[in-house]
């Protein structure tokens, strides 16, 4: 019995609550298993001397003096280290920058500034070697975030980059918390679909490498010459849940999604990626367009809110080594202000006394270039810009007419720097509008069923898209849009 007493005592006090709570219950929760290894930033909130913890991650600082090494430890679970002191008796060539660790040892208080607590350690081994000679990244180096691309399998290992997944897991669960609490339904949407939405024609076609798994056609589908596709009819890669969440809000007024989507995009330019995340929402019974500009801007503002709150260490080294200067002013100005709300109309007024200015110059019924927009934000002294009503031959198909019979109900959100950050439009309800719109467009065979939906209890519905990269972008002021998702693919761009 008193040798189980003193095991126990060498375990972590947090390892201890943690299974005291789980004989209690009777039950051994997945919370309650992960307190018996702690994570990096578990330790760092003891304040307790003397508790005996295991410690495991990555070297990310080593320095070695005559009598002691001193060592900081992370694992990714803060932007924060442990430090950790070996006694020279157990310090060994194969404790390295960028080599893994597990430390066993007792937290003790720090001396030193920087930290309350470090691990003084009693016994430590090393799960992997590294040869910091031939590891890309050097310790207290500043590493351009260009060179860094050049090395996707490595730099998660970076602080910028382990920052920026942490960010964008805080961002999603912003994201999705909004809209949990504002009762909307998270739908799956297919990343296969037989339609590209918007008609642009930027898809990615599927199909199975090999030809052979293509079942062979019957006799029926050979007199209706039908095509000898694997799904029987032509197959994309995504470029919008859009249509599908517009089905789902035949029954569930309230929905949205969050996924992957793909549009084969040739532009190379620092805010455009072929695989990308997107944000949609859709809400039956909207009175007008600004019942959907609400949303928006609610869940712009929240998404904010909740990273200052849960992420803020993270956010402030981005915001003084990434970021340009003001950039933390500029978000927090978006937070604290009401976002503009100006017709495109007038907003081609404004910029048509620049076009002096500008590459593209401008005119009623053009759509707004990245110049444009940013141009607008600044005129609008950096507060984040509605801009509605857009003529109707540079929207989509399913924006709602407005009664000039020129514009459709429809917005861009325009944000500092990145430009249109969210589109969205009120959807046209009404069959008849709808079917020579599709006639029009030629989509009518292909989206009869489309149609469908405006024959059965239709109702006023509006929605949007928010990019979550250029999202990402805005709040963190990260130059190149490569830099916030964990592997990019663009044109020419698809490694590993």
């Amino acid at each position: 019995m008193s040798a189980s007493i003193q095991k126990l005592k060498k375990m972590s006090t947090f390892a201890l609550r943690g299974l005291k709570r789980s004989f209690l219950s009777r039950s051994f929760s997945f919370t309650q298993y992960r307190l018996i290894r702690n994570t990096i930033k578990d330790i760092l909130k003891c304040k307790q001397s003397d508790a005996t913890v295991n410690a495991t991650g990555w070297v990310k600082t080593l320095q070695v003096h005559k009598n002691v090494t001193f060592i900081k430890v992370n694992d990714g679970s803060s932007l924060s280290s442990l430090q950790v002191i070996i006694p020279p008796e157990l310090n060994n060539n194969e404790i390295t920058f960028g080599s893994s660790v597990s430390v066993e040892g007792k937290m003790i208080e720090s001396p030193g500034q920087g930290q309350d607590y470090e691990l003084l350690a009693e016994k430590i081994s090393v799960c992997g070697t590294c040869n910091p000679e031939e590891f890309p990244f050097q310790s207290r180096n500043k590493i351009p975030v260009e060179y860094v691309r050049d090395y996707l399998h490595l730099r998660p290992r970076t602080n910028f980059f382990s920052s920026l997944l942490r960010l964008r897991n805080a961002t999603t669960n912003a994201i999705h918390k909004y809209f949990q609490e504002n009762d909307f339904l998270f739908i799956h949407t297919p990343i296969l679909t037989s339609n590209d939405c918007e008609g642009g024609g930027e898809v990615f076609s599927v199909e199975p490498h090999n030809k052979d798994l293509i079942p062979e056609l019957s006799d029926s589908e050979e007199e209706n010459k039908t095509p000898k596709l694997f799904f029987r009819n032509p197959a994309n890669l995504t470029v919008s849940g859009q249509l599908h969440l517009e089905i789902i809000t035949g029954a569930i007024s309230r929905c949205y999604n969050f996924g992957p989507t793909f549009r084969a995009d040739m532009s190379v330019d620092r805010t455009h990626l072929a695989e990308f995340y997107m944000v949609e929402a859709e809400m039956a019974f909207t009175k007008s367009l600004e019942d959907v500009l609400e949303v928006i801007e609610s869940l712009v503002k929240f998404t904010i809110r909740e990273l200052q709150n849960t992420c803020d260490d993270d956010l402030q080294f981005y915001y003084k080594y990434v970021a340009p200067k003001d950039q933390q002013k500029t978000v927090q100005t978006a937070l604290d202000k009401a976002f503009t709300r100006i017709p495109y109309t007038d907003a081609v007024k404004i910029l048509e006394k620049k076009n002096k200015k500008f590459e593209f110059k401008i005119r009623w019924g053009e759509d707004l270039k990245r110049e444009h927009e940013r141009y607008l934000v600044k005129y609008n002294n950096d507060i984040p810009v509605f801009v509605t009503d857009f003529p109707a031959a540079i929207k989509p198909f399913y924006a709602r007419d407005n009664d000039d019979t020129q514009t459709v109900s429809s917005v861009d959100l325009l944000v500092p720097e990145v430009g249109e950050l969210v589109g969205g439009t009120m959807r046209e309800e009404r069959y008849d509008v709808l079917k020579n719109k599709l006639q029009q467009h030629e989509l009518l065979e292909n989206l009869n069923w489309y149609l469908d939906l405006r024959k059965f209890g239709s109702v006023p519905h509006g929605g949007f898209g928010l990019g979550f990269e250029r999202m990402l972008q805005f709040i963190l002021g990260i130059n190149n849009i490569r830099d916030t998702i964990p592997f990019p693919r663009s044109s020419k761009h698809c490694k590993l």
